[in-house]
């Protein structure tokens, strides 16, 4: 840990640094969600409002976070999550957090909307990594990505499946983030120099990055249509197969929050599954993840590997993803924060402190393994954990 990171204690910490670096259209497109952002706080508050168990007097001197996640060998049970246009939070951002991930050894998820390509990802990566895509209109463009992410040594895709319309996100349509330089934009970018000349100029030598081989337009408006024309709302279980014959590897799928749906992705052929909103950024007002993770944990029962995102903010609230039923954690905004704060020694920083705070919370809790975590929630969920109406959840 840098001593510029040192005194960065915990995500609110972060978060502060990256809003003073990034201007602030690029910053509330990471840090915004959908409508009145209800589902973006009320995540964060679901895990607050979990008590963890307390119990002494149990040996946990060799306290161990290690994990496996769908199939790779984790430091811990987290991974960072695809984060669409991450190279605008620093210089290559999506190469900084593959190279922050090989050295916390944790999975990375590459967005298929990414700055960096497939390509220059992979050739970072000394560990195995993730590729993230969604179903577009154009198949073509589908399945050429599909080839690029396997051909660059990805065996894991992370499909999203709450896009079929992208949600109206306030923050984006007030900064008019798609409709190029405008004069407030060019105003905030004037005004954060560094992120100007390192990120806007320097940091981005193709400007639609990932997609660039397929996108015909020459303009940020222009690739922003594009992008809104891709998404497919016609796509439901039956694609999957179509998906399936496309990739060789293990197929995750991301994007559910209803134990019925959980049921069809694995009768889809999903080899894991992430409970998610989306980070709160697509429908707002849908029920925060902790909240619906127990009973789509009852409704998997353990057939498949079950991740979580959305709120999830420090090791305590993995350790509290875990008892709620999950087997490991994506975090998306707190690598995004840390990545506009500093780049990949951030982002290596801000992983310590979310393995050390694992750590003492397992400690504390008389749990010395994820083992022993799994153990503890059987029979799972008996306390009728995470109604809505609930201010707080005892496991």
């Amino acid at each position: 840990m840098t001593p510029s990171h040192a005194r960065l204690a915990s995500h609110a910490d972060f978060r502060r640094v990256a809003r003073s670096r990034l201007p602030a259209s690029i910053f509330d497109y990471f840090d915004g969600g959908a409508g009145d952002e209800i589902t973006l706080h009320a995540n964060e508050a679901a895990f607050a409002a979990v008590h963890l168990p307390q119990r002494v007097m149990v040996d946990v001197s060799t306290t161990t976070t290690a994990s496996d996640l769908v199939g790779d060998p984790a430091a811990m049970p987290l991974a960072l999550a695809p984060v669409g246009f991450g190279g605008l939070l620093c210089r290559r951002g999506e190469v900084q957090a593959a190279r922050a991930a090989d050295r916390a050894k944790v999975p990375f998820c590459l967005s298929a909307n990414s700055i960096c390509s497939i390509e220059e990802t992979a050739r970072v990566a000394r560990r195995p990594w993730w590729f993230q895509l969604y179903m577009m209109r154009d198949r073509d463009v589908v399945a050429d990505l599909l080839r690029r992410a396997w051909d660059s040594g990805s065996r894991t895709l992370v499909f999203t499946v709450d896009l079929a319309t992208p949600g109206i996100r306030r923050r984006d349509i007030r900064n008019e983030l798609f409709r190029g330089t405008t004069p407030a934009k060019l105003a905030s970018y004037i005004c954060h120099p560094r992120w100007l000349v390192d990120v806007g100029l320097r940091g981005m030598p193709h400007t639609f990055g990932n997609l660039a081989p397929y996108v015909e337009a020459r303009s940020l408006a222009g690739f922003g249509g594009w992008l809104l024309r891709q998404f497919d709302a016609a796509v439901t279980w039956p694609d999957i197969a179509w998906l399936r014959g496309q990739w060789r590897g293990r197929l995750v799928i991301k994007g559910i929050l209803d134990s019925r749906d959980a049921a069809m992705a694995l009768d889809a052929g999903a080899d894991a599954i992430v409970v998610s909103n989306h980070g709160g950024r697509q429908l707002d007002s849908v029920a925060p993840t902790a909240v619906a993770l127990p009973a789509i944990a009852r409704a998997v029962d353990g057939r498949a590997p079950l991740l979580v995102d959305g709120g999830v903010r420090s090791g305590h609230d993995v350790l509290k993803a875990l008892l709620l039923g999950a087997d490991g954690v994506l975090i998306g905004r707190a690598w995004a924060y840390a990545a506009a704060a500093g780049g990949e020694a951030a982002i290596v920083a801000m992983l310590a402190r979310f393995q050390t705070e694992l750590r003492t919370a397992m400690a504390l809790a008389g749990l010395p393994n994820v083992d022993a975590i799994r153990a503890m929630r059987r029979p799972p969920f008996d306390s009728g954990v995470m109604a809505c109406d609930k201010s707080s959840i005892d496991i």
